[in-house]
């Protein structure tokens, strides 16, 4: 396989985690609760959660995502996933 190859793989499945990680936390997402700052907290259950732990610490790992703790790497890691699925300022996760 040549470098070219495995790049285009590696981005098909950097977008695939992106869009899993989209997936599960719009399914899980309630509107209603957006903060002042228009941040919503999505409380993902078992077994959703366990998915979502393991794409940010395959996600932080890819993208070399550091913290203080395991959270803060995995909050790091879900900002870019977020990025790269298209959650940007004016999504559904971060609207008031």
């Amino acid at each position: 396989m040549s470098a070219a190859e495995q790049f285009e793989r590696a981005a098909v499945l950097g977008v695939a985690v992106a869009e899993e990680t989209r997936r599960l936390l719009k399914l899980h997402m309630v509107a209603d609760e957006a903060g002042e700052d228009g941040m919503v907290l999505v409380d993902v259950p078992y077994p959703d959660a366990a998915v979502v732990t393991a794409l940010l610490d395959v996600a932080a790992e890819c993208f070399g995502e550091r913290g203080e703790s395991v959270e803060e790497t995995r909050q790091a890691a879900l900002e870019t996933l977020l990025d790269l699925a298209g959650f940007d300022g004016e999504s559904q996760l971060r609207s008031g």
